[in-house]
């Protein structure tokens, strides 16, 4: 799998460094004005890597992919990791952008990135011209089917934090677990591209600053979906989800979606949580369609 091109930047989002990288392939036309770029957000325990395919395959305009705060090269925030933090430093760095591009992201969230940008765009709606959400985080993890996983799965993130550091560290970046939680979400039966999953999450999966914000963050990504603020996501939006996604059932992202007043929906048939892995031409697509004449 070739590794795409990018170079990296650090935005200052209310004056908290955030490593940043940018995939550049925006062409303006004589007298032109630039495109708008998208920024997107990544999932949890991830970093920018795993947005580079699709930002990769997106064409004609900048794809923005910072590391969020506790995460690969960003530091956490001073004021802990919780949604209204995560949602100040969103704010925070779309207005970075929009200062830096002279005009105003398109944002996309992917998993635990659709709660962060769902919630920061439902708070000021009205000030939201669009939204993507690829594979939305639409059930309540802590209700239902998961709600066991969900309960082992905060028990090991816990014990992580609470052990010593050597131990902690050990626990929650053990290679065999990590092994396990991608063998769990991949769905392609490709074995190169099972592979490349795999080494993805053995690179990356780890990447956390430190055990105590990896906790926090994991919080915030069970207590909460985008579906809690479906009423405020009045704005044209995009959703892209998997119809094997076992985080976020697809008949429940469907009635979701449903809820939506103004939504393009892609149900991509046969993959689950990772389509940025397993249908990043597709998901690229979508994106550039939905883009297409909102600068």
């Amino acid at each position: 799998m070739p590794v795409p091109r990018s170079r990296r930047v650090s935005l200052e989002a209310a004056g908290h460094p955030t490593a940043t990288w940018i995939h550049s392939s925006a062409i303006a036309p004589g007298g032109a004005s630039t495109p708008r770029p998208v920024l997107m957000i990544h999932g949890f325990r991830g970093d920018h890597h795993g947005m580079d395919l699709i930002a990769a395959a997106v064409r004609g305009r900048d794809v923005i992919v910072p590391d969020l705060p506790g995460f690969g090269d960003s530091g956490p925030l001073e004021a802990g990791l919780t949604l209204d933090s995560y949602r100040d430093h969103l704010d925070a760095l779309i207005a970075e952008v929009t200062d830096r591009w002279q005009v105003p992201p398109i944002v996309a969230g992917h998993s635990f990135g659709s709660i962060l940008v769902a919630h920061t765009a439902a708070r000021r709606s009205e000030q939201w011209r669009e939204l993507i959400l690829i594979n939305p985080i639409t059930s309540p993890a802590l209700e239902g089917s998961a709600k066991l996983m969900t309960a082992l799965t905060r028990l090991y993130y816990g014990l992580g934090a609470r052990l010593p550091e050597i131990w902690g560290r050990r626990l929650l970046g053990d290679p065999t677990i990590v092994r396990l939680m991608s063998e769990v979400m991949a769905t392609t039966k490709d074995r190169g591209l099972r592979r490349y999953i795999h080494d993805q999450h053995a690179r990356y999966f780890s990447t956390f600053s430190d055990r105590a914000s990896l906790a926090e963050a994991f919080e915030v990504s069970v207590a909460h979906t985008v579906t809690e603020v479906a009423a405020s996501l009045t704005m044209p939006t995009l959703v892209i989800a998997g119809d094997k996604d076992a985080i976020a059932p697809i008949t429940v992202t469907r009635d979701f979606a449903a809820r939506l007043p103004a939504v393009e929906f892609v149900e991509l048939a046969g993959v689950g949580h990772l389509v940025h892995y397993e249908r990043p031409e597709e998901t690229a697509a979508a994106i550039m369609a939905f883009c297409r004449g909102r600068d």
